[in-house]
């Protein structure tokens, strides 16, 4: 059986030395074909067009156009998979979320000043995720200010924190979680959320959530209560376990070092509920690459737990869940629209 042809890549930025390196040094990961550069939208949009690329690398900083209204314009007229370039900074994490809306498959995101060492270090990443992209199911969204809010269904439960629903996700993630918070109604059991995510983003993910929700959605903060009709975000580069104290639940934030290359990480998350929620949570694992949460979704289930897995055709990537439903960790694999309404019955039917 012959090789898949290599992904074929264009590179966009306007720094000459950042276009040199990732273009030198993309070429040589397996998989991977740089077929050109760019230093500006405008020189993008005509590459695009003349050398058909299957994904692209865009620098969200750009001149004459920046690369979120390039994005734009792009999954408009010609979609395909791109991997954002973002600083690491506030207004970098609003680009960058900004950018996912718009349809961005990924980011990455350039530590520091974007030294030669630090952009060194970024480029098994960027590969990483431009292969992930090949087959992925591209999601353009279409929010608005007239954006009807999706239908939410009654909990049917009193205002206590005796159940925990757990949500677990990374690529594509952002958008998935957001849709299901913007369908669970005020009354909802408290929610905890690990999304693979630097420290600089969660805080402004966390908000725009809450923007879009009935729920009161936050970074979580050490020794936090878990309450009905709160959902508490992970922090970047911090674990998130669940921690029982007497009659409550409690959020504990830790720097431990990552688990399965990831802090926070979704499998953390998921055996501390496992251990500590039992019967009384949901589990719920998104879309993704690679397999943290799997391990500990079936802890979960076999804890007693409700388990739910995103299935495939509504997944950007669908790595973490179909890694889940492999190991028989999940109790029902269901469509992203039909998961909230899912766990909300779940929870009202748990011990």
């Amino acid at each position: 059986m012959s090789a898949p042809p290599p992904l074929r890549v264009l590179v966009v930025d306007d720094s000459a030395v950042v276009r040199r390196m990732l273009g030198e040094r993309l070429a040589r990961q397996p998989g991977i074909e740089v077929v050109g550069t760019a230093a500006s939208a405008v020189i993008a949009w005509d590459k695009v067009r003349e050398l058909r690329p299957d994904a692209l690398t865009l620098d969200v900083e750009m001149p004459e156009m920046d690369g979120l209204s390039f994005l734009r314009v792009l999954m408009r007229d010609r979609p395909m998979p791109v991997v954002m370039v973002s600083s690491l900074t506030q207004r970098g994490a609003e680009v960058t979320l900004d950018s996912l809306e718009a349809g961005a498959f990924d980011f990455v995101t350039k530590p520091g000043l974007g030294s030669r060492s630090d952009l060194e270090l970024l480029i098994p990443e960027i590969a990483e995720k431009l292969r992930a992209s090949q087959g992925a199911r591209l999601r353009v969204s279409t929010r608005g200010p007239a954006r009807a809010r999706p239908t939410q269904v009654s909990s049917g439960l009193a205002r206590t924190t005796d159940k925990v629903i757990a949500i677990g996700s990374s690529t594509g993630g952002t958008e998935a979680v957001r849709e299901i918070l913007e369908r669970l109604p005020p009354d909802s059991p408290g929610v905890v959320i690990v999304q693979h995510m630097p420290e600089a983003f969660t805080s402004s993910w966390a908000k725009r959530c809450d923007a879009t929700s009935d729920l009161q959605v936050r970074e979580a903060v050490d020794g936090e209560r878990i309450l009905a009709g709160h959902a508490l975000v992970a922090p970047g580069n911090r674990h998130l376990r669940v921690v029982r104290r007497g009659g409550s639940y409690h959020v504990a934030i830790t720097q431990e070092p990552p688990y399965n290359r990831h802090r926070p990480s979704v499998d953390v998350l998921f055996e501390s509920v496992a251990h500590q929620v039992g019967a009384n949570a949901v589990g719920i694992i998104l879309t993704g690459m690679g397999a943290d949460g799997a391990q500990g979704l079936l802890s979960m289930r076999r804890a007693g737990a409700r388990t739910i897995a995103q299935d495939e055709a509504s997944c950007v990537v669908f790595g973490m869940p179909r890694e889940a439903i492999a190991l028989g960790a999940a109790c029902q694999v269901l469509p992203l629209d039909d998961i909230a309404a899912h766990a909300l019955r779940a929870a009202a039917a748990a011990a």
